[in-house]
């Protein structure tokens, strides 16, 4: 089933889904068993699996020199929408990403998906790797979100890389694509970056979903900018909480958002890390509340090696 058709089922009540990263290669699927099989009592409409591009490592050769040798470290995203479509019963939404992907493993990718039944995926052109400052896309490859989603619109349409595919199969993907309340890190500013929002929307998104953000007004302030701009698709918050005091650097620094001042007021003067969780938990607890209360579509957890915290927050809210 495709997240808009979840969304319309459930539109008079609040949804709520999870995202979950694919262990780290050589680790086995039952540590993903074990962080969602307590999360899965409260039945999320659908889970999210991120997707992750290969990073450039450095090994060193019996010479003494060095070769750069490239390594994905959380490969596996394909497969884990099909476990847990067939663990779970539950739909799965796989990410995309430009990073690191040619359009040919691209479409290689979204023929696997299709074969398996997978309907959703969530386009987003990724981050540049930590070594590089700047995105740079791989030889034919995509450098720009819209980009990777006109790929997918394309396949839905029966358009393939090879032009001389006769009777080709349409496939049917319902698109997401991210928002971000706060905008972008590298947008000039909020008008641009809703702009190149509403362009992929026009192009065949069909809702968005967040990044993580921390202030209620900030989200909602996002979605009023949004409807102005002519954006009137489901727009679905995303939430993680704070569950150490090194997130307070850490989280700013690698995400671009901002900790509001009485969330960090609140973490500092905690004497343990525990302390941390009961606060974080709280807070995100109370952003739960007031956004259900809002009538949010859904509410999207970053669960992220931290489903006891979550638990916790969505057995007061379903």
């Amino acid at each position: 089933m495709k997240v808009t058709e979840h969304l319309a089922q459930g539109k008079d009540r609040t949804l709520v889904s999870f995202e979950i990263l694919p262990p780290l290669k050589g680790k086995g699927i039952k540590s993903l068993w074990e962080h969602l099989d307590p999360l899965m009592e409260y039945k999320p409409s659908f889970i999210n699996v991120t997707y992750h591009r290969s990073e450039s490592t450095f090994k060193r050769r019996a010479d003494g020199s060095f070769e750069k040798v490239q390594v994905r470290k959380r490969p596996g995203t394909v497969g884990i929408c099909a476990a847990l479509q067939n663990r779970y019963g539950v739909d799965a939404v796989a990410h995309l990403i430009c990073g690191g992907f040619s359009k040919q493993e691209t479409e290689d990718a979204l023929i696997d998906l299709h074969f398996l039944g997978i309907d959703n995926v969530l386009v987003l052109r990724g981050d540049a790797p930590k070594n590089e400052g700047v995105f740079m896309a791989e030889p034919g490859g995509h450098h720009y979100a819209i980009e990777l989603l006109e790929q997918v619109m394309r396949m839905n349409n029966g358009q393939y890389l090879e032009e001389d595919l006769k009777n080709a199969t349409h496939t049917d993907f319902c698109v997401g694509v991210a928002g971000y309340p706060e905008k972008h890190f590298e947008a000039p500013n909020m008008t641009t970056d809703l702009a190149f929002l509403k362009a992929k929307v026009n192009a065949g998104a069909c809702y968005v979903t967040t990044q993580m953000f921390f202030d209620n007004k900030k989200y909602f302030d996002y979605v009023e900018a949004c409807r102005a701009a002519g954006i009137n698709v489901p727009i679905i918050p995303g939430l993680k909480p704070l569950t150490t005091k090194k997130q307070l650097t850490i989280i700013p620094r690698t995400f671009h958002v901002d900790i509001p001042e009485a969330l960090a007021s609140a973490v500092l003067a905690c004497k343990t890390d525990a302390d941390v969780e009961q606060v974080g938990t709280e807070w995100l607890l109370q952003q739960s509340r007031e956004l259900k209360a809002a009538g949010v579509p859904v509410l999207h957890y970053y669960t992220l090696g931290k489903p006891d915290v979550i638990s916790n927050v969505v057995k007061e809210i379903v």
